[in-house]
């Protein structure tokens, strides 16, 4: 029996009217939630399945879905909505499934379709009252997953296809337990899920570690949270839902932090029942923490990665020092290599489907930082992205971008120098309605900007962004962040060209 649903055997037993997950018009008990999995459960083992994937909007059903596979020890796939098709038929292709349950069908047989995937319907499940339709496929040709692999988490990444990292039930609840140990998380609080479950941070955050402790999960479609296409958010709908939950905690990314902090400026209401905003999956500016600590909100600053099983240190009410990113949680400990990258412990993933497993005892991140004398980690950036100018100095763009966009008028950046004499940043500057941002506005934006770094990691040019970063064009990962060398790719003449123009004003 899977930890999880051993958690939610006791709940429905000791508190079986103790509300478990509310959603889609739907309030589920502890004991309501465990009937429900064990009727999924029992459905998925009689159609023989070994691999499952989940395309479905974030709601009770996608939670159900998700516990039922681990009951019935499926490996589990979850697809995230932004995924373009070219991603999905990656991940078909490689993941080992033989089933996908999905709320949109009709778009997932036409690619099927499109692919010469042979396919039929199976089932069409009411989960929560909601239908989903079980659809088989047989493949010719797939990766099989690690035979204790619960789930396959992937990731958009800021390069490349994406991969698929393998997970155990027995680690995920691990650092689940250690996850509501560190953040106090308790019967009595209810946890709105802002992000995407296909997203590994919402669903060990807000699927987990609140029904291991008895809590409440409100899961509202993505519609209903204010989110819309990959990455638009209507933030009168998301600080309106925040306040009609009456959430206590909840996890958001920068931008929907940034959102946030701007309402509440400008006069909106503030969601005054959180106890616990954490905040992650991308560098968050200095700036708006403590815009966020002046207007008294929680927010907690965290930092993880899939490779780790989500999260791996996080700030909480008794261990707080803005700057960082929290300390340790109880199943990690965190060493450095000579060239200060991260090297995690604990709560490690099997290894990449498709790849021999990873057995080493340390998972290098890839992220450079260091740990104070109280224990608190602190960030640098991505070892593959900071670059050297041509004076000899270090950078580490992530520093710079959020710098810039902590200005009002700054949407999205992305900066480059490796090699040069100067630094260029790549602009999507923030409209409202038919009103464009000007240039003197950027400019006045980045001059602020400038102000908080030192000369050499100053910007002392920018392009305006013909587009938005988004996930369909590819230019910026589900996690928000910029793929870097598919934006410098796309912008490369342009780049070019105030590197020849400096230079010859230097040589005139």
């Amino acid at each position: 029996m899977n930890p999880f649903y051993t958690a939610i055997t006791k709940h429905a037993q000791t508190r079986p009217d103790a509300v478990a997950i509310e959603g889609d018009h739907i309030t589920l008990t502890y004991a309501n939630l465990k009937k429900e999995t064990d009727k999924l459960a029992h459905k998925l083992c009689n159609h023989h399945l070994n691999a499952v994937a989940l395309l479905a909007d974030n709601g009770p059903a996608w939670c159900i879905a998700d516990l039922a596979c681990l009951q019935a020890e499926l490996t589990l796939t979850p697809i995230p909505l932004f995924f373009s098709p070219q991603q999905i038929t990656h991940l078909i292709n490689t993941s080992g499934i033989d089933a996908i349950l999905t709320q949109q069908a009709e778009p997932l047989l036409q690619l099927l379709t499109a692919l010469d995937v042979k396919h039929e319907t199976a089932e069409t499940i009411s989960i929560a009252a909601q239908p989903l339709q079980l659809i088989r496929l047989h493949l010719t040709t797939s990766s099989q997953a690690p035979a204790a692999c619960a789930k396959v988490t992937f990731t958009s990444g800021s390069t490349g296809e994406p991969k698929g990292v393998c997970l155990q039930a027995d680690v995920m609840q691990r650092v689940s337990h250690s996850l509501a140990q560190l953040t106090g998380a308790n019967e009595s609080d209810r946890h709105i899920s802002l992000l995407p479950y296909a997203t590994l941070l919402e669903n060990i955050g807000g699927i987990y570690v609140p029904l291991l402790s008895g809590a409440t999960v409100v899961s509202p479609s993505l519609a209903d949270v204010g989110l819309s296409g990959s990455s638009g958010l209507d933030i009168k709908t998301f600080v309106g839902t925040l306040i009609q939950s009456q959430a206590t905690t909840c996890i958001m990314i920068p931008q929907m932090l940034h959102a946030l902090v701007a309402a509440i400026e400008a006069g909106a209401p503030q969601p005054h029942t959180l106890r616990f905003i954490a905040v992650g999956g991308a560098p968050v500016s200095e700036q708006l923490l403590q815009r966020a600590d002046a207007l008294g909100l929680p927010v907690y600053e965290g930092y993880g990665l899939s490779e780790a099983s989500s999260v791996v240190a996080v700030n909480s009410p008794c261990h707080h020092k803005p700057g960082s990113v929290g300390k340790i949680l109880p199943h990690a400990t965190v060493n450095f290599s000579d060239d200060g990258e991260i090297l995690v412990k604990g709560g490690l993933f099997s290894g990449y489907l498709g790849e021999l497993p990873f057995t080493d005892e340390y998972w290098p991140t890839g992220d450079i930082g260091s740990i104070d004398n109280e224990g608190f980690l602190y960030l640098s950036g991505r070892k593959k992205h900071i670059f050297i100018t041509a004076f000899g100095r270090n950078v580490s763009p992530e520093w710079v971008e959020r710098e810039l966009c902590m200005e009002p008028v700054i949407a999205q950046c992305c900066l480059f120098g490796e090699a040069r004499p100067f630094n260029i940043a790549i602009i999507v500057a923030h409209n409202s309605g038919d009103k464009q941002a000007s240039t003197q506005m950027i400019q006045a934006s980045v001059d602020a900007a400038n102000k908080q770094l030192p000369d050499y990691a100053s910007i002392s040019a920018w392009i305006l962004a013909d587009e938005t970063f988004s996930i369909a064009n590819g230019l910026w990962t589900g996690t928000g962040r910029p793929r870097r060398q598919f934006i410098f790719k796309q912008y490369e003449q342009q780049i070019e060209q105030l590197y020849t123009q400096q230079q010859y004003k230097q040589e005139t």
